[in-house]
């Protein structure tokens, strides 16, 4: 019984490592997309969690994640963001890239209620 006992503790923690490992790479990929936005897209996008947008036709990022499922958003990033007015630039993004972009994305999701 003490065997059984001390392997389910092992895959347990096993599980929490890997899980760990899992939260630290998110982070990780939120930070590059971070920095993505910072230099591709805040000149006109809110990116952060109460900032407001300076271009008045550029929804904050927060609200974005809001409506638009992230997962939906991936092909649009890789074929290339059109949007509704004129003066935004077309941006392609690679695999990583886009991978980054949707987990900080993600990052800025208000918790459920």
């Amino acid at each position: 019984m003490a065997r059984v006992w001390a392997v389910g503790i092992g895959i347990a923690i096993a599980l929490l490592g890997a899980a760990s490992g899992m939260a630290d790479e998110q982070a990780d990929k939120a930070a590059e997309g971070k920095r993505i936005v910072e230099t591709n897209c805040m000149r006109c996008h809110a990116t952060g969690m109460d900032d407001k947008s300076a271009h008045d036709k550029a929804p904050p990022f927060r609200d974005v994640v809001e409506r638009y499922p992230s997962e939906n958003l991936a092909e649009a990033l890789a074929e290339g963001i059109v949007s509704g007015h004129p003066d935004m630039p077309v941006f392609v993004f690679n695999p990583p890239q886009i991978e980054a972009f949707l987990a900080y994305l993600n990052s800025l999701e208000r918790p459920k209620k």
